[in-house]
């Protein structure tokens, strides 16, 4: 009876074993390096299934990749990364259950010209290893939270927000309620073309913003891009006759880097704006680092507009924002003026085990700077551009010329948390007189040196993965304009007391794929308020940073 029984058990065990077993799911992983050994940090690794099921991972700055939770078959593998031609793997066959070891050589077509130091650290921490600006290079990004096999190798994605609150930010800025969309979809296997925008509602007409770009990514590595943008912003004032202002940009710009050395950034916008008359403008812009070690960088930049903050906050991939548009426009005698900027830095980054350092130098110099107020006030008298949303209004300041310096500090404490400390020095425009009439205050500015100290923390809780940033900037006196304008190091942030939260939505099955609760707050204390005495003799303030508070939800497909 005994024997029968086992008889039976080993019967039913065999037969389900194998079934049991066709379903464990396998891993593909391995090293990517280049053809002298150096491991490559960043480089996208997308693993194609013969079964329709497909990924896409990043390596470490050790160059390894891991694949996980495939299924048996058949997989190709695909490798790229910036200054090297593409490798391909094919007919990987996976069995169930099992993990395969499949490192991949890159090669470059000036491999053979190589000149000056190259990156043959291997490195353990996959985060931005130095302060340099987080638009500068993709790889280098503050990634969204994402995991690399976490992102899936979809053509098309989409995303759409859905905001209240306004900016805040003077004239153009945004509305008080606004929905924003983005559609991006690959084409010809190496190029990618998307249309995102904004449309807000409120008071009057609404505002809107509508981007088109495409980008492709070539076979050394560089990924030229074009963008047309086309804004609208709702009327500002009955005594302006309901002009709305209308502009169209277009920007070109290209990447690309010599040997593993010398990497290069550059690009234009050419702005042609209608209000109140036609003003244009040609904004360019570029950059070049030069790696000194694998822990040194050198870099160049110019700059000719604000950097903006959207990609600290994980938005470059959500729709455009209005409180983030250019261009930056006041009024003087009914007449439109267009702030003009020139930026240039030198900075030096380097990484010292867990901490990153910068020093940078700077120049200023900028034109009609476009001063930010709140209040009660009209266009009557032709110099002040009111937000019907938000009001604040925009005021035509005086120029400003300074030279200036930075230093950062950054510290990753862990994969949730990460502390920044940004000290800078030089010129802002503030009033010697404060409590002036609005009519003459441009009378009164002139530039002053300050002190600026800013301390930022960022990151995520574990159990409810909520992303957050918190920032303090601190100012050693008065001032209409922030110290360090261009800024656009990790240690950039808003003036004063600002907080900013993204909490995950569970979607229970009927929602779409990501959905997230957004809360923008800045400058919650009400600080660096400038009292004026506005036109009907109430006091209106001029401010680096109006207060205001935002939210919404955002959905991913």
């Amino acid at each position: 009876m005994i024997l029968r029984k086992f008889g039976t058990w080993a019967v039913l065990l065999s037969l389900t074993l194998p079934v049991w077993a066709s379903d464990q799911p396998g891993a593909i992983s391995g090293y990517v390096r280049n053809a002298t050994g150096v491991p490559q940090m960043g480089a996208v690794v997308e693993v194609l299934g013969s079964a329709a099921q497909s990924l896409i991972v990043f390596t470490d700055g050790a160059g390894f990749y891991s694949a996980t939770g495939l299924l048996p078959g058949l997989y190709t593998i695909k490798v790229s990364a910036p200054s090297f031609l593409p490798a391909l793997r094919e007919r990987i066959g996976l069995r169930p259950g099992a993990s395969i070891n499949v490192n991949v050589t890159l090669n470059t077509l000036l491999g053979a010209i190589q000149i000056g130091p190259l990156r043959n650290a291997s490195d353990t921490d996959d985060w931005k290893w130095t302060l340099r600006s987080v638009a500068n290079r993709p790889i280098l990004r503050v990634f969204d939270g994402t995991t690399g096999a976490e992102k899936e190798n979809h053509e098309t994605t989409g995303s759409l927000s859905f905001l209240a609150g306004s900016a805040a930010g003077g004239y153009g800025t945004g509305s008080d309620v606004s929905t924003g969309f983005s559609v991006e979809r690959s084409i010809f296997s190496a190029g990618r073309v998307g249309v995102s925008g904004n449309v807000g509602y409120g008071i009057g007409l609404p505002a809107a913003v509508v981007r088109t770009t495409y980008s492709h990514q070539l076979a050394d590595g560089s990924e030229p891009s074009i963008a047309l943008t086309v804004r609208r912003f709702a009327p500002s004032d009955p005594n302006l006759h309901n002009a709305a202002l209308q502009a169209v940009a277009l920007d070109v710009g290209d990447d690309f880097s010599v040997g593993d050395v010398l990497e290069l950034k550059f690009g234009s916008e050419l702005q042609t704006i209608q209000f109140l008359g036609r003003v244009t403008a040609f904004r360019p812009y570029g950059s070049a680092d030069l790696h000194l070690s694998p822990n040194t960088v050198l870099e160049y930049s110019y700059a000719t507009s604000l950097p903006d903050s959207r990609r600290e906050k994980g938005f470059d991939s959500s729709p455009a924002d209005l409180s983030e548009s250019n261009p930056r426009v006041s009024m003087l005698n009914f007449s439109p003026k267009l702030e003009h900027a020139h930026h240039q830095e030198v900075s030096l980054s380097r990484r010292i085990g867990k901490n990153n350092v910068q020093l940078a130098a700077f120049y200023d110099r900028i034109s009609d700077t476009a001063l930010t107020g709140t209040g009660d006030v009209t266009a009557a008298g032709g110099f002040l551009l009111p937000d019907v949303y938000s009001g604040t209004f925009t005021y035509a300041g005086n120029d400003l010329r300074t030279q200036g310096l930075r230093v950062v500090l950054q510290r990753k404490f862990s994969d949730d948390l990460t502390a920044t400390l940004d000290y800078a020095y030089g010129g802002t425009l503030d009033l010697l007189t404060p409590g002036v009439e609005i009519q003459n205050v441009t009378q009164s500015i002139v530039t002053l040196k300050r002190h600026a100290l800013a301390a930022k923390l960022s990151g995520t809780f574990p159990r409810t993965h909520t992303r957050w940033i918190t920032s303090y900037g601190w100012l050693s006196g008065p001032s209409l304009t922030p110290v360090d304008l261009f800024n656009a190091s990790p240690g950039r942030s808003d003036p004063f007391l600002n907080v900013f939260l993204r909490q995950p939505i569970p979607t229970m099955g009927f929602l779409p794929q990501h959905m997230e609760a957004v809360i923008d707050l800045r400058n919650l204390l009400a600080q660096g308020y400038v009292p004026v005495l506005g036109q009907d003799g109430q006091t209106v303030y001029l401010v680096q940073s109006a207060r205001s508070v935002r939210g919404g939800v955002a959905f991913t497909f």
